[in-house]
C-alpha cells in the first residue's frame, strides 16, 4: 500500500507553532495549490490544503517559512476526526509532512542568514540542519563562473 503526496504551493499565512504536553513541536500551515486546469470560466481554481509538520522540521518551518513563500511538501495524507464544541463529529484531511523544501528566496534584506539561501529541510532519518557555512553562504556561489571554458577532465573519468 502507498500513501504519498507531493505538493507545491504558497503559504496562505505564517506557520503556527505549538507544543504537545510532552514538549513535541508541531507546526501547521495551509498551502494554496493551483489546480492544473482552468474551470469553465477560464479561471484557475486553487485548493487550500492543511499541512502538519512535527518535531525539529516543524520548528524550522515555523522559523523560516512566511506567508506567500513557495514551498514543496512531501508526506502522507491523514484523515482524522474529532468532536467539536457543539458535539458534532468533524472529519479533517491533512498532509503530515516529512520533507519540506523552500523553493524561493526569502526577503533579501537579511543577507547572510540561512533563510535568504532559499534552503530546504528534509525530515527523514539522518537529515539535519546544516546551519550557516563559516566560509560564506554556499548558495551564493556562482556554479557557472567558468562557463564557456574547457573542463579539465580525462577520458578515464567519464562513465561512458
Amino acid at each position: 500500500m502507498l500513501n504519498r503526496i507531493i505538493l507545491i504551493g504558497r503559504l496562505t499565512a505564517d506557520p503556527e507553532l505549538r507544543y504537545t504536553p510532552t514538549g513535541t513541536a508541531v507546526a501547521s500551515f495551509t498551502l494554496a495549490v493551483d489546480r492544473p486546469r482552468m474551470n469553465q470560466m477560464g479561471e484557475r481554481e486553487t485548493d487550500f490544503i492543511n499541512i502538519v509538520v512535527w518535531q525539529k522540521l516543524g520548528e524550522l518551518c515555523a522559523q523560516y517559512l512566511k506567508k506567500g513563500r513557495l514551498t514543496a511538501v512531501e508526506g502522507r495524507l491523514q484523515i482524522r476526526s474529532y468532536e467539536n464544541k457543539e458535539g458534532q463529529r468533524v472529519r479533517v484531511a491533512e498532509v503530515v509532512a516529512d520533507n519540506v523544501r523552500f523553493l524561493d528566496r526569502a526577503d533579501n534584506s537579511s543577507s547572510g542568514n540561512f533563510e535568504s539561501a532559499g534552503a530546504g529541510f528534509g525530515g527523514g532519518p539522518g537529515s539535519g540542519f546544516a546551519g550557516n557555512n563559516k566560509r560564506g553562504n554556499p548558495f551564493d556561489e556562482d556554479p557557472f563562473v567558468n562557463d564557456g571554458k574547457p573542463i579539465d577532465i580525462s577520458d578515464d573519468d567519464l562513465p561512458f
